[in-house]
């Protein structure tokens, strides 16, 4: 199977690609009712990717990589349109964003030197990237609707953020830990 093949469930992650800028320019503009429903769209379309993949074993290597880009590419613009509009603090911002660079710059130094590293999700990044899409949802779902949750946006950016800093931190001690050869407990050497 070619790692380019295009099924219905990379066409579909596709289109969630082709949204980012299309979300972004409407967070920007302030139009979070319509901002906020096009999230909703890929949030959904994200769950049918899945799910057919799945379903009818159509994952391929192309789906593989296109998936996880296409909801970091959502989650971050979303997160510097808000920041852009002063809806979330932009020290979040500034770490979430922050966050991505130094994982994505580990796993292509690791290629550099020849030690690649096996990607795979831990669980404070699964926790990570839950804290995101419910601060982003809420903070859409608020500014498009009026719905006055100020003060529980406040609490899901500090969740958010001690989240996206323990993610990193744990993302960086076993991409060190693959680096010099330490052995971490149930490590495996993947890179988790």
């Amino acid at each position: 199977m070619s790692v380019l093949n295009i099924n219905l469930p990379n066409f579909i992650t596709l289109g969630r690609v082709i949204s980012v800028p299309f979300v972004f320019w409407l967070l920007i503009t302030g139009e979070a009712k319509a901002a906020f429903l096009l999230f909703v769209a890929a949030g959904v379309s994200d769950a049918v990717d899945g799910f057919l993949a799945k379903r009818y074993n159509w994952q391929t290597p192309l789906g593989a990589y296109l998936d996880p880009l296409a909801d970091k590419l959502l989650i971050v613009s979303i997160y510097i349109a808000l920041g852009a509009r002063d809806q979330i603090p932009l020290w979040l911002v500034i770490a979430v964003v922050s966050r991505d660079v130094a994982i994505l710059a580990a796993v292509m130094l690791s290629w550099l030197l020849d030690h690649p590293v096996v990607i795979k999700p831990l669980l404070v990044s699964k926790l990570n990237t839950t804290a995101q899409l419910v601060l982003a949802s809420t903070v859409l779902a608020d500014e498009g609707f009026e719905l006055g949750l100020q003060p529980i946006r406040m609490v899901l950016a500090i969740i958010t953020a001690t989240l996206t800093v323990a993610s990193l931190w744990a993302y960086l001690r076993a991409w060190f830990a693959h680096m010099t050869g330490v052995s971490m407990v149930n490590d495996g050497g993947d890179f988790r």
